[in-house]
Order: structure tokens, then C-alpha cells, then sequence
């Protein structure tokens, strides 16, 4: 602008630089080409050229490490710039993913079940497994059982302990893990007149419910605490779950609790 204002308007070179804020050596500076430079980019070229997967960073840590050269990270990728050899980034593919299938809505009790298994560890390392049973109708959480080991036999177990008291379920959601597919819940579910509803495999979106209330255990309790021993962490399941299903406000149902779903259904 200062040298503009001198060659327009004829003004005076110490007044276009007061009037800019620059001084008169900056305004009479002209670069001065580095013979370096064109080291640097004929280096560039020759290692593109030779290695077409080579980024900037192998380049330089080459011409740094390899070579033996002073020139530092900014130079290079400055001339690296102005050579426009950035590699050019691959676009990720879009996957084309169907529409999950709508996830059916039970219209009362016992209607549809859902269960499914959850992992973590005690204090001293050792793994143990939960698992977790709940009515689809009003999220109510039916049954936490925590083991090391739960085979199909103990979830069978489980599940005729819950409909002892809660009534037996015209369909139980659930994965394809080996526990569900095994030949003895399969033939159990025969006897007893229930359908074992398996969702698509990679599809953990149709076990929504279960899916949603796993992550409340992990986050409200199962992640904040070390437990010694199994019956430490079956203890706090067992009043943690009287405590989600009659004071903890569900957002699902609308601000009330399992429980009061339950009641306004009677």
C-alpha cells in the first residue's frame, strides 16, 4: 500500500511509511533467493518421485536423519507446499447401510423380553459376567445375575426364577450368542411356549431396550466402583436395580419410573 500511495499519488516515502505504520527498511526490503532452497526442492522432487507413498514427514525425517541436512521443518514444508506434492487423501467410502428394521413396541406386560450379557472385572483382574434381563413394556429391569461363568443352563435358571414372581413372557429378545442358540434354552423355550426372537447378527440396534439399559449399568454404577468378589457386585446390582425400577425417572416413559408405568397400566 505504501509503495502504491508513492507511485500513484507521488507522495513521499517517508510519509506513505508514518501513514502505514511500516518503516523505510521495510518498505526498500526485496528477499533474497537461499541457493538452499533449490537443493531442498530438487531433494523434494527426486524423493516423490522415486517414492510416490512418501509424505512430508518421511521426507523430512530422510533429509534430517538419513542425510545428514540442517534445514529445518518449516523450510521444507514450506518449498513442499509450494511444489504441491501433499499427498492427496483417500476419501473415506460411505457405506450404504439398510434401514433397521423398526423395533416392535409391546402394548403391555410380559409381552416381549429382552436380555443380554455384559462383561467387566474385579479388583483383582479376574472377569465375571452379568447378566441382565428386562420388559421391554416399561424398561423394568427384572433380574441382574453376576457369575464368572453363565452358561445356557444358569440363564435358564435365572429366567424361571423372574417368572415365578413376574409371569411368563410371550417372546424373549435376544443376540446370537452360544448361550441363547444352545440346543437346551432352545428347547426350553419349546416347552414352555415361548419364541427366542433373535435379532440380525451385527445388528445390535434391534436390541435397543437392552442395549440402552446395559449402558445405564455401566455408567450409574458398574464403572464407578472396584468390587472384591462376585457377591459384593451381586449385592449392589440387587439394590441398584429396587432403585431403578421405583425411584430412578426413566426419560423413555416420560419422567416416571418402571414401576409407575406398571401402575398406571393396571
Amino acid at each position: 500500500m505504501a509503495q502504491r500511495a508513492v507511485k500513484q499519488y507521488a507522495a513521499g516515502i517517508r510519509l506513505a511509511c508514518d501513514a502505514f505504520g511500516i518503516s523505510e527498511k521495510c518498505y526498500r526490503y526485496q528477499a533474497k533467493l537461499n541457493s538452499d532452497n533449490q537443493q531442498i526442492a530438487d531433494w523434494l522432487l527426486r524423493l516423490t518421485h522415486n517414492q510416490r507413498n512418501w509424505g512430508f514427514g518421511l521426507c523430512y525425517l530422510y533429509l534430517r536423519n538419513i542425510k545428514g541436512f540442517k534445514w529445518n521443518h518449516k523450510r521444507i514444508y514450506r518449498i513442499y507446499r509450494e511444489l504441491e506434492l501433499n499427498m492427496r487423501i483417500k476419501p473415506r467410502k460411505r457405506l450404504v447401510r439398510e434401514q433397521p428394521e423398526p423395533l416392535a413396541v409391546p402394548y403391555a406386560a410380559n409381552e416381549i423380553w429382552s436380555m443380554d450379557f455384559m462383561h467387566d472385572q474385579l479388583a483383582d483382574g479376574r472377569s465375571i459376567r452379568l447378566f441382565n434381563v428386562i420388559d421391554d413394556y416399561n424398561r423394568e429391569g427384572l433380574c441382574i445375575d453376576v457369575d464368572f461363568s453363565l452358561p445356557a443352563l444358569r440363564v435358564i435358571r435365572s429366567l424361571e426364577q423372574v417368572m415365578e414372581w413376574r409371569g411368563k413372557p410371550k417372546v424373549i429378545r435376544c443376540d446370537n450368542g452360544p448361550e441363547y442358540a444352545s440346543s437346551a434354552l432352545m428347547s426350553w423355550a419349546e416347552k414352555r411356549h415361548i419364541k427366542l426372537q433373535f435379532i440380525q447378527p451385527g445388528k445390535p440396534q434391534q436390541n435397543a431396550y437392552i442395549e440402552r439399559y446395559n449402558r445405564t449399568v455401566r455408567y450409574d454404577w458398574l464403572a464407578h466402583h472396584l468390587f472384591d468378589s462376585v457377591s459384593d457386585v451381586q449385592d449392589f446390582a440387587t439394590r441398584w436395580l429396587w432403585t431403578y425400577n421405583n425411584e430412578r425417572p426413566n426419560m423413555a416413559l416420560g419422567g416416571i419410573t418402571p414401576i409407575q408405568k406398571m401402575a398406571l397400566a393396571a
